[in-house]
């Protein structure tokens, strides 16, 4: 369980492992509020390989894609919960506004999005069919969205307040 610092340092992790013939697994999202529904997601992407990465979108991109209230937790601290997981190697981060840049150097054998992402609409799906890898949809859990999540906090009474 390792947060990777740059693309280089895990370039030189994706090389040693896949020269060990591990099956190396990619996948990537805000994470911006653990639940459920990402830890399932995350287990289901495990299973198809030995060696899952996560990459999580940086605090500006997160920002620039959700608003200016996200993320609600920054980068470090996504990157240090996703890490703990026993389902994820590695974590990294990008700050690009898609992580195609970080698919197309690392070249994972299989590319992992949630169903709510159409076929085509999959980031890195050509770099990866291309290289022989094979791109996977895994069925979102119904009842969880960190954007739910967000709007119940913000809508709940709070003491003191009508």
């Amino acid at each position: 369980m390792a947060v990777v610092n740059s693309i280089e340092e895990l370039e030189k992790l994706v090389c040693g492992w896949k020269s060990a013939g591990r099956r190396v697994v990619f996948t990537n999202g805000c994470f911006d509020l653990l639940h459920p529904g990402h830890i399932r997601s995350l287990d289901e992407a495990r299973a198809l390989g030995d060696v899952l990465i996560v990459a999580i979108n940086s605090d500006a991109s997160v920002r620039e894609m959700k608003g200016s209230g996200r993320p609600i937790l920054p980068e470090h601290e996504r990157a240090e919960t996703l890490a703990a997981l026993a389902a994820v190697d590695c974590v990294v981060v990008f700050d690009q506004p898609t992580p195609r840049e970080l698919i197309a150097k690392i070249l994972p054998d299989v590319l992992v999005k949630g169903g709510d992402w159409g076929p085509q609409e999959i980031v890195g799906r050509e770099e990866v069919e291309a290289a022989g890898g094979r791109v996977v949809s895994v069925p979102l859990e119904a009842g969880y969205s960190t954007t739910e999540i967000i709007r119940r906090i913000r809508e709940a009474p709070r003491p003191g307040r009508s």
